[in-house]
């Protein structure tokens, strides 16, 4: 195995991540904490690079912590004299998975999910002058807690697990009374943004001052400009309150299922649209979980552009904000899974829904009362914390089974939390009653639409694996559903299998697909670009003209 560097990684800098962490909610000041930490587990403390696992290449480590050992992270911090009266808060992007936060040795939080942030008051605790930053860390890959394609005996469609921090940990002033959220809703020419922490200040927008009151403010652009991936138009405002000042921004967009011309459409701002996506899993070969700067997710994001998609599926991962923020302003639409609880069974999960059995009462599928619990206690929490980002469209619940249980229940359950967005109850297969899409997962045979009273998305589909071994993670394995050799033959079957497969599938129903996948990740060598993301496997000049054909079908349906 080899752990091969990105063109980033090759020159890293001495505080990675150096940038506002929480672009929806911006204040001016604030202090990274990234950078060189100790790291004490068992008989062995080294320095650790953070937001870097340490698992990953970039975290610099001698050596990788056992899985359920734990860890100790410290280092030392001093308040700017800048910030004297005010609240301090310290705030963590993620921790993977159970996390004691101390500083000068009292505890001042705790937090057992890997995707989520949090963040705590640290005021009281504070000394003059230098202060010590303690983290106990168990990475313990717990099937009860969102765990995602983390195996500890990783291989083929598993990886190795991240441990630790790895996002952002950082620190911020704010006055006594302070902004502590925003939850924004939207509809066509309307957007309605409630703020916690506050009951009165003001909104601006362009020229315009709206009064907030009761901690709500409604705003109504004149001539509303609606986002989409060719147009991602955001309005920007700022929010003051007392002493306390925000930037965010907004943008509208509407999302339904029309009958168009006899076919149900999943429609982008009252157009049928066509949803050309693929399937990210957000694994980077030296950073793992965490790309090795900033500008990893924007990369990422226009290679696919350039090559005509317009959507990402992202996969069993709850992202940086960062990377939401980067498909909101670029303008990409994110299909967001939730992150599995609960066991994985290949026989029931993968064999028999592969040769065709993929209808299952799900009341009993996953028995485990604690990951249940778990599981819809963090769906709750993804669309709270990336509820606001209107590039997000579309929420998978279970995706091929995994950790599935009462998915109808599931679904009234989100729909209670979000009903803006389109909802796929069951991708893959295991389908129940209520779901806004037909969804499937097809790769061993050609495609097909199927008969279904729903819109229909191939959730995944493709996987082939066209290998570059001098830029692949494993270089004696490869695992994909085909395999090629000659990079013009995996180009033309490419192209082959949207003009003859999926474009015809648009006039009976199609609404959407999701190729698998953006990159290579470890043993997959099934990605359009390399692990490594050296290598563009397809050209946008020999790919990029299939995406006007797709959207124009779509809108072109004829009567059954």
């Amino acid at each position: 195995m080899e752990r091969l560097r990105t063109e980033a990684g090759s020159d890293p800098c001495e505080i990675p991540w150096d940038q506002y962490p929480r672009p929806q909610m911006v204040r001016k000041e604030w202090l990274c904490l990234n950078g060189i930490w100790k790291l004490t587990f068992g008989n062995m403390s080294a320095d650790i690079r953070v937001p870097f696992c340490p698992e990953s290449l970039l975290s610099e480590m001698p050596r990788i912590p056992e899985y359920g050992q734990e860890m100790v992270y410290e280092r030392t911090f001093a308040i700017p004299e800048s910030w004297t009266g005010k609240r301090i808060l310290l705030h963590f992007g993620a921790v993977s998975r159970i996390a004691d936060v101390s500083v000068n040795g009292k505890l001042v939080i705790r937090h057992e999910e890997s995707f989520f942030s949090f963040s705590v008051d640290i005021t009281e605790n504070l000394l003059p002058g230098e202060n010590k930053l303690t983290v106990r860390v168990i990475n313990d890959v717990s099937h009860q807690h969102p765990w995602g394609k983390q195996k500890i005996d990783r291989g083929g469609m598993w990886y190795t697990p991240v441990s630790g921090i790895w996002q952002t940990v950082w620190l911020e002033p704010v006055p006594e009374r302070y902004i502590r959220s925003l939850s924004i809703r939207t509809g066509s020419d309307w957007a309605e943004i409630q703020i916690k922490g506050i009951d009165t200040g003001t909104l601006l927008l362009g020229e315009k001052a709206l009064p907030v009151r009761n901690g709500s403010v409604r705003v109504a652009p004149e001539n509303p400009r609606y986002w989409s991936p060719e147009d991602p138009f955001l309005y920007h405002f700022e929010i003051r309150a007392g002493e306390d000042q925000i930037s965010s921004y907004f943008a509208l967009r509407t999302l339904t299922v029309e009958s168009v011309n006899g076919l149900l459409r999943l429609c982008l701002n009252g157009k049928p649209y066509f949803f050309h996506g693929l399937l990210d899993q957000g694994y980077w070969s030296d950073g793992l979980y965490t790309p090795a700067d900033s500008l990893g997710f924007e990369r990422d994001i226009m290679a696919m552009k350039a090559l005509g998609f317009n959507t990402l599926r992202k996969h069993i991962k709850i992202e940086q904000e960062q990377y939401y923020y980067d498909c909101d302003r670029l303008g990409m639409i994110v299909f967001q899974d939730m992150v599995n609880c609960g066991e994985y069974h290949y026989f029931r999960d993968t064999v028999l829904p592969t040769i065709g059995l993929l209808s299952r009462d799900d009341r009993n599928l996953n028995p485990d009362a604690e990951a249940r619990s778990n599981f819809l206690g963090a769906m709750e929490r993804t669309v709270e914390q990336l509820g606001n980002h209107p590039c997000i469209c579309l929420w998978t619940i279970f995706n091929e089974g995994w950790g599935q249980f009462c998915a109808d229940d599931a679904y009234d359950r989100l729909k209670s939390l979000d009903g803006s967005r389109f909802v796929d109850s069951t991708s893959g297969w295991f389908r129940q009653q209520k779901s806004d899409v037909e969804s499937l997962h097809i790769y061993f045979r050609k495609l097909h639409a199927g008969k279904s009273d729903l819109p229909l998305l191939l959730s995944e589909i493709g996987g082939w694996s066209y290998k570059i071994p001098e830029h692949s993670f494993n270089r004696e394995k490869t695992y994909g559903y085909r395999k090629y050799e000659n990079r013009e033959k995996f180009r033309d079957d490419l192209r082959a299998l949207y003009l003859e497969q999926v474009l015809p599938l648009i006039p009976r129903g199609l609404c959407g697909t999701i190729y698998t996948q953006v990159s290579d990740v470890e043993d997959e060598t099934n990605g359009l670009l390399t692990f490594d993301r050296k290598i563009r496997k397809i050209l946008p000049e020999e790919f990029a003209d299939i995406a006007p054909l797709l959207q124009k079908a779509v809108g072109d349906t004829p009567d059954r």
